[in-house]
């Protein structure tokens, strides 16, 4: 826990053993490249032979500690006036921290195709662009592809969302636009990658045929069922294997929503551990792309619970740890912050109220389909609409029976007014009228009945979001394994790969095909 919010402002390693302090992150620093060479050497740290990479989404300090603060007021149960504190994340005790800077070249607040692009090639660019320059003429190789054509190490990429999303595509795609989502599924077919696991394909059809039909021409399984999952082995061979329970946009269920049987992102990482397992070596990258989501729509139940999933799937690459101590490397972080997440509110003053969360049984995407569509159908009334907001958030109005043991989830009569209008923006009924930048800061791109339910039960949580978008702040680094003692400092996000590249001892061409 202490290295954990330990800053430091230099590479320890590095300044003992080489005398070499970094302070330039604008671009890859040759110097941190030359540094780890001499400090792997100096030091006979080992090129670890299987390498996890975890990127939360949208996941930066303040996403971590929420979560970490969460499960340690639900820990404590003693009844007494004494906070106990939080209950630390797995990865918050890892060996290692370090923090990585996220600017891009277009931004202080990047998107997820630049950021990913720096975590996986060691190069800024634009946002929006998936490995390449600025002047979208040359393409960056990635870690991945190095690894695979190089060393012959297998390849894993999972995540929650669609599997030709910005992050997950930036580990084997090379596009001007993270909307090209079907020539990035080409490239994704393309890869010769060895498993792929998580949520649909967007835009799968196009001009070279179905995207799916293509991957089992290329030799690859296709798998949509759980059962086909379970199924598969070391011997199975290539694989694309899509979630059977798919949720908003095609993705996997956020965690609130998932049933007891449908996988989880540990299940999808667990059995990647069996089908990559091999004595060469694999590299698997595993993003918690819904923490992502959650933050954009200011729904704070959803971030923790997914930030706590990913955390589960942590787990299964510290059992293979355990197994195979001097031979691995887990590492944790984030591409960048979503929403300016803050633990803290101005109507709480000093105060939280972190258990009012427990209410929340519903993610915001699953209360939209489930619930708010039906209301535009229906015309539901709000008194009805009211009774659905208690038994799925917990807000109740000071009427309700329950309201005198429940004083911190009673809605005032402002809070009824936020919701009275949000209700009537919804329905197309006749509300408060308010200028377009009003109505923005009040509901973002979200529906307005929603985002104001969990606006006001984050903030009587005392938790409160400051954006829709990403923002500028620092990711975690935390580091498990073989070569982890390099990942501790303060430095950009490039020098990820940087470090990782050198210690892994790849040939760092840059250019693709070069």
């Amino acid at each position: 826990m202490k290295k954990f919010w330990r800053v430091v402002t230099s590479m320890v390693l590095v300044v003992a053993a080489v005398g070499v302090t970094v302070f330039q992150f604008n671009r890859p620093s040759e110097e941190i490249m030359e540094a780890v060479a001499a400090v792997t050497e100096t030091t006979k740290v080992k090129a670890p032979k299987y390498v996890f990479l975890f990127i939360g989404d949208g996941m930066s300090y303040p996403q971590i500690q929420i979560a970490s603060d969460y499960l340690g007021v639900k820990a404590d149960t003693d009844n007494d006036d004494i906070l106990d504190g939080n209950e630390a994340l797995n990865f918050m005790n890892f060996e290692t921290a370090g923090s990585a800077i996220t600017y891009d070249s277009s931004s202080f607040c990047p998107d997820s195709a630049s950021t990913a692009t720096s975590i996986s090639t060691g190069h800024k660019t634009y946002s929006g662009v998936i490995n390449m320059n600025e002047t979208k003429n040359e393409e960056y190789e990635t870690i991945a592809e190095q690894l695979k054509e190089q060393l012959n190490y297998k390849i894993g990429i999972i995540s929650s969302v669609n599997l030709n999303h910005a992050t997950p595509a930036a580990f084997y795609g090379h596009q001007a636009s993270r909307n090209n989502y079907y020539e990035l599924g080409l490239e994704m077919i393309e890869s010769n990658f060895d498993y792929f696991a998580g949520g649909a394909l967007k835009k799968a059809d196009g001009e070279k045929g179905n995207l799916y039909e293509l991957a089992k021409e290329a030799g690859y399984n296709v798998v949509t069922t759980r059962a086909g999952a379970n199924a598969l082995t070391e011997k199975s061979g290539k694989t694309i294997v899509i979630a059977q329970d798919l949720a908003d946009s095609d993705s996997i269920n956020y965690e609130l929503d998932r049933k007891s049987y449908e996988w989880s992102l540990a299940d999808y990482v667990e059995k990647g551990i069996e089908v990559l397992d091999n004595e060469t070596g694999f590299f698997m990258m595993v993003e918690g792309g819904k923490i992502d989501w959650a933050c954009h729509a200011n729904d704070a139940g959803s971030t923790i619970a997914d930030t706590v999933a990913l955390a589960k799937a942590v787990d299964k690459a510290i059992e293979f740890y355990k197994e195979h101590k001097d031979e691995t490397l887990i590492l944790v972080t984030g591409d960048h912050e979503t929403g300016g997440l803050t633990i803290g509110f101005a109507g709480t003053n000093y105060d939280t109220f972190l258990t009012n969360l427990e209410n929340q049984k519903i993610s915001y995407a699953k209360y939209d389909s489930s619930y708010v569509s039906k209301y535009k159908e229906q015309k539901t009334s709000f008194d009805t609409v009211l009774k659905d907001i208690k038994r799925l958030f917990g807000l109740m109005t000071s009427e309700d029976a329950k309201a005198e043991s429940n004083p911190n989830l009673v809605l005032t009569e402002y809070e009824l007014g936020l919701l009275k209008n949000a209700y009537n923006k919804t329905l197309g009924n006749k509300a408060e009228k308010m200028s377009e930048q009003e109505e923005y800061v009040l509901y973002g791109t979200y529906e307005p009945l929603t985002v104001t339910i969990t606006h006001i039960l984050n903030n009587k949580s005392g938790i409160n979001f400051s954006s829709y978008s990403h923002t500028g702040l620092p990711v975690a680094v935390l580091a498990q394994g073989e070569g982890s003692d390099l990942f501790e400092g303060y430095y950009d996000n490039t020098d990820i790969y940087n470090k990782l590249a050198s210690l892994l001892g790849v040939q760092q061409s840059g250019i693709k095909n070069q």
